[in-house]
């Protein structure tokens, strides 16, 4: 999470995107100039009981003065989607943190290639809006249960044309399934690749990208792929307060953090957006994100709290 000072949004409007869908246009509470974001952003919403929950940018980045996100609602979720499809009105304020990204566009690629599911959907059209900006081409592999449940369809079709290529998929006329293996092997070698959608979708993809240069590999999650760790048994002890306490089976270490009143952020609590990352002094971590690189867990010096824990004994945190 940013630790910028929060912004005050206010709710100008609501829009049914598809079947399940709707989108939420926000502009400054103050009047002030909102700050600015890079395409494959998000902001974190600060919603009613404490939640607070990550959201992607779908408008370009050149489109100043509003944040424009788009919410699915999910009867499996923990509330946040539930709260937004029922409880917001035009004119209601909200707070939020700046825009930050984990999922950022290399705006001078020679190709360019995304491949979306569902709701992923959202970081990929600020990009392709930016490109389209640039005037560079692209190729997008847009997969949805039904023309009826899957989002943008028109506004990407009228970004398409002249080098952008749009592919839609919906499970309810194919049979088959994108052929994301083909698509990885069919980019050419300098073709930046990117991937937002439902788990089984990244996991292929990632599969299909293990012999590509790293850097040209793109992934943003919304769900993890781990359970998080909740067998307890370990002491932290937070290095700056000097406050020691232990986490007890069945809890997480942010549910344990919070039981105590300690001041952490946190935003998806499934360990894919990054907002609790937290030093790591001592000890070492059992973990569950799909937010840290392989080799970033093998330094051990940082760690997700909101659904990692702890191998050793004792874990020391830089709180």
């Amino acid at each position: 999470m940013s630790m910028a000072a929060p912004i005050d949004l206010r709710l100008r409007r609501i829009r049914l995107e598809a079947e399940g869908i709707a989108s939420y246009e926000f502009v400054s509470a103050s009047g002030d100039a909102l700050p600015a974001f890079s395409a494959g952003a998000h902001i974190d919403l600060h919603l009613p009981q404490g939640m607070v929950r990550s959201y992607s940018l779908v408008n370009a980045p050149s489109d100043a003065g509003r944040y424009v996100v788009a919410v699915q609602h999910d009867a499996d979720g923990q509330g946040g989607s539930a709260w937004m499809h029922s409880a917001p009105r035009v004119g209601d304020r909200l707070r939020a943190t700046p825009p930050s990204n984990d999922f950022a566009l290399a705006e001078d690629a020679a190709h360019s290639v995304f491949i979306a599911g569902g709701i992923g959907i959202t970081p990929v059209l600020s990009m392709l809006r930016r490109l389209r900006e640039l005037g560079r081409p692209w190729r997008l592999h847009y997969a949805g249960r039904s023309p009826r449940e899957t989002a943008y369809v028109d506004t990407l079709r009228a970004l398409a044309g002249d080098g952008r290529e749009l592919d839609l998929c919906f499970g309810s006329s194919r049979a088959e399934r994108l052929d994301i293996a083909a698509i990885v092997r069919d980019a050419p070698s300098d073709t930046h690749l990117y991937c937002c959608g439902p788990a089984r979708m990244i996991d292929a993809f990632v599969a299909a990208c293990a012999t590509r240069a790293a850097h040209t590999v793109h992934v943003e999650r919304f769900a993890a792929t781990s359970e998080a760790a909740t067998d307890g048994g370990y002491e932290v002890v937070l290095e700056r307060s000097g406050q020691r306490f232990m986490v007890a089976p069945g809890k997480t270490l942010l549910d344990t953090l919070l039981d105590h009143a300690v001041d952490v952020p946190y935003a998806c609590s499934a360990g894919v957006c990054g907002t609790c990352r937290t030093p790591v002094l001592a000890g070492e971590p059992d973990h569950r994100d799909d937010f840290l690189s392989a080799q970033e867990k093998e330094a051990n010096d940082s760690i997700m709290v909101c659904c990692s824990g702890a191998r050793s004994k004792t874990l020391v945190l830089d709180l």
